[in-house]
């Protein structure tokens, strides 16, 4: 006995009543936010900001795990199935050949704006900005207080007097007294007596103030020959706003780098070694007899000694990078340095 075969009419109702799946839910997305909250709080406000983007993430995160278990718990799933007018065919009649029928999907034309394409925009776009979201805050945390609210530190060397004419001296002192000795720089400083100003042409003093750090990869660089002791002269030691500046009496043959072996003349400019350009300089001014030194900036070289030095000189850069030339350009923008 031969099996007994559905009719057409059962096959085609089994194929209209088909139950399809879930329709899709919004708590994925609201637990995507909560959690992209909790980490833009962990940079702006931890117990503020955290604590709410982990309440939407706990809330919808409960609300989604209870949709997937529903059918776990025993809860059936309403599922409303696909139903469709049916019509049967009159005794006789055939169904019309494939060819006949007309298209069977609308033409799409190729501007218009498919769902898959716009799927891919929305995903993309939201991508985007769950990224800027992200990457923002913590980029502007990173790189703004380099650029903004620089305070210029000005350091009290000391009076005058106690930088003899044309006498060179190693300077130490503290730039910050609140960052303690993390702040402590050195410099060689030469009273060169006076100069004209190039705005009034009056007479004023003339002080050459040069840093100490490499402009190899900023290892401190040391003065080649006798100090102190040796030259039978005393350190001095003044008591300023910045705390204790030590003056040690020095006779420089030039600067020498104990790291990589970059070499100087007398003025800072580069003789030998793997240094790109001459030792950075300190601008100063003179405040009630007093010396302030100001910023560094930064020098390719210099023609010329003392009051007479023609000195060409950059904003302050980095070690190892070159402030003329081509070369200049092949580095990051440097922020403002006090």
């Amino acid at each position: 006995m031969e099996p007994e075969q559905p009719s057409p009419d059962t096959e085609q109702e089994s194929l209209h009543t088909e139950p399809h799946l879930p329709p899709p839910t919004l708590w994925p997305i609201g637990f995507a936010i909560g959690i992209v909250v909790v980490l833009v709080g962990l940079i702006i406000n931890p117990e503020l900001i955290s604590s709410i983007g982990g309440v939407i993430a706990i809330v919808f995160g409960f609300l989604w795990a209870r949709d997937a278990t529903a059918e776990l718990r025993g809860e059936p799933l309403v599922i409303e199935p696909e139903r469709r007018e049916t019509r049967e065919a009159g005794e006789g009649m055939t169904a019309p050949p494939a060819d006949q029928q007309g298209v069977a999907l609308p033409v799409v034309p190729d501007t218009a704006v498919t769902r898959s394409r716009f799927l891919e925009g929305a995903t993309l776009g939201l991508g985007g900005v769950i990224g800027g979201v992200i990457t923002v805050p913590v980029a502007g945390f990173a790189l703004l207080p380099s650029f903004l609210s620089q305070k210029q530190h000005k350091v009290d060397l000391g009076p005058l007097d106690a930088f003899p004419l044309g006498e060179w001296f190693v300077a130490t002192f503290t730039v910050d007294p609140a960052q303690g000795e993390v702040s402590r720089r050195t410099a060689f400083i030469r009273n060169n007596g006076t100069a004209p100003d190039p705005k009034t042409k009056k007479p004023v003093p003339s002080f050459t103030i040069i840093s100490n750090r490499c402009a190899h990869l900023g290892c401190p660089v040391q003065a080649n020959g006798p100090t102190g002791a040796i030259l039978g002269k005393k350190t001095v030691t003044e008591h300023t706003k910045n705390g204790k500046v030590k003056l040690d009496p020095v006779v420089p043959a030039g600067y020498g780098c104990p790291c990589h072996g970059g070499q100087y003349d007398v003025e800072g400019n580069r003789t030998a070694g793997p240094p790109v350009r001459a030792l950075d300089r300190y601008s100063f001014e003179i405040d009630n007899g007093r010396l302030i030194l100001l910023s560094t900036y930064s020098v390719s070289h210099v023609v010329g000694t003392g009051a007479d030095a023609k000195i060409y000189k950059y904003k302050q850069a980095g070690p190892g990078e070159h402030v003329d030339g081509p070369e200049q350009w092949l580095y990051p923008l440097q922020p403002p340095h006090h």
